[in-house]
């Protein structure tokens, strides 16, 4: 993939941020750069896939860690919370990575027209397997069409059908289908999902979210955590305490004020419930730089593999 890994690389010294996001014109497309090895980051990732261009990543989820290195693609198909790192990088030989989130909508849209995928693998959340030849295609010429501005909003959208058809018919194809197959738990849990990212700030009792999925109560809590690892109040809690350390590392948000941004009323409980998941209470882990090598990196909202 020399050619992709060139061009990442040129977009990427164009365009990324402090934190080595580089977004782009289209929707759910980044590429990333880091020329030093990350800390801990911890995040929850939406469904997405990405190709490892250069460097080498490891991430965990519960006790399995994941190795990528360049040529390694990472397809996660829950949101799940997972730990990362980048363990290797250097300015001459910088991380490099693309991650192109999944839509539901278009895997809906080709589920309907595609026959069951039968799987003889474990249908995981989360796999890693050398990048496919059509994948890393199609994805060299998307990132060609940002350099056509003119073109993208013709081109784009066909091509990002493109790779979600690959993936879809790649060795972990059934466990993409679950995503997009109308009245499948993996579907009814993403609707939910999508409506707590967006409304994590206010209360959302557990009848409402299982209205929202089509299920009773108990079968909600059941499959929610089967699918995401986590109970509906732990996934709430820790979108606000994620978004809570982004405010206070990269906006300079106080404690109290990031507290009330994401929807505490108690200063004292924000308090407690950071330090359990960080390891530091929010006054001295907003102190703590950003980038310390021993220390866990930001656990902001953007994707950071």
């Amino acid at each position: 993939m020399p050619a992709l890994l060139d061009l990442v690389s040129r977009y990427t010294r164009r365009h990324a941020d402090c934190h080595g996001i580089a977004r782009t014109p289209i929707p759910g497309l980044q590429a990333i750069r880091a020329t030093t090895p990350s800390t801990l980051n911890y995040d929850i990732y939406r469904p997405l896939v990405c190709l490892v261009l250069q460097g080498r990543k490891e991430v965990a989820l519960g006790t399995e860690i994941f190795s990528l290195s360049a040529g390694n693609s990472l397809l996660i198909t829950a949101d799940l919370p997972t730990l990362s790192r980048i363990t290797q990088a250097s300015p001459g030989a910088p991380y490099l990575a693309l991650a192109l989130e999944l839509d539901l909508d278009i895997i809906d849209q080709l589920v309907r027209q595609m026959p069951t995928q039968p799987s003889s693998f474990r249908l995981m959340p989360i796999q890693s397997d050398p990048t496919e030849a059509e994948t890393a295609d199609a994805a060299l010429r998307l990132m060609r069409l940002l350099d056509r501005p003119e073109a993208l909003p013709i081109l784009s959208p066909p091509i990002i059908r493109e790779i979600h058809y690959w993936l879809l018919t790649g060795r972990h194809g059934a466990a993409i289908q679950r995503l997009g197959r109308p009245g499948s738990h993996a579907h009814r849990i993403a609707r939910t999902v999508a409506l707590l990212r967006t409304e994590y700030a206010r209360p959302l009792p557990i009848d409402h979210l299982a209205a929202t999925a089509g299920m009773s109560p108990s079968s909600f809590h059941h499959h929610f955590r089967q699918t995401t690892s986590l109970s509906p109040l732990q996934f709430q809690k820790h979108l606000r305490l994620i978004e809570a350390r982004r405010l206070m590392r990269s906006e300079g948000f106080n404690a109290s004020s990031a507290a009330y941004a994401v929807g505490y009323e108690s200063v004292s409980q924000f308090t407690r419930e950071y330090g359990r998941l960080f390891g530091l209470p929010p006054a001295q882990d907003s102190r703590r730089p950003v980038h310390s090598p021993t220390q866990p990196n930001r656990g902001g909202a953007v994707c950071t593999l």
